[in-house]
């Protein structure tokens, strides 16, 4: 499986309403339940007031388009990082998914995803 590296660093925030979120960043990652807002965007993005925040995020996703038949990407992804001791935050879009480890495993994820068959265009890294 061919994984990019995204260029920039990532925060993972809660926000108590989604008046608070610019919805014209070019990253940006929105998850609204009954019980909270989170948003994933770039550092530089995050919303002015936040409930909680995490920064120093970085990201891969999975190039090109997924078919919504494929089983076992983000299991076989996660499981190859979770043995090299990587904790991710994953999301999804329609197209692909996306993983964010912190900044300073993403290095050793790289090694590990190689490791485990994967490849990984670090032209961002």
């Amino acid at each position: 499986m061919l994984l990019q590296v995204i260029e920039g660093k990532f925060s993972v925030c809660k926000v108590e309403n989604l008046r608070a979120v610019n919805f014209h960043v070019p990253w940006l990652f929105v998850g609204k339940t009954d019980a909270e807002i989170s948003v994933v965007c770039l550092t530089a993005d995050v919303p002015h007031a936040t409930l909680a925040r995490e920064d120093g995020w970085r990201a891969l996703r999975v190039a090109g388009q997924m078919d919504f038949g494929l089983t076992g990407v983000m299991a076989g992804l996660s499981t190859v990082l979770a043995q090299a001791g990587i904790s991710i935050f994953a999301v999804s879009t329609f197209d692909t998914d996306y993983i964010l480890m912190k900044a300073e495993k993403l290095a050793p994820a790289i090694e590990a995803l190689e490791a485990g068959g994967h490849t990984v265009e670090r032209a961002a890294v």
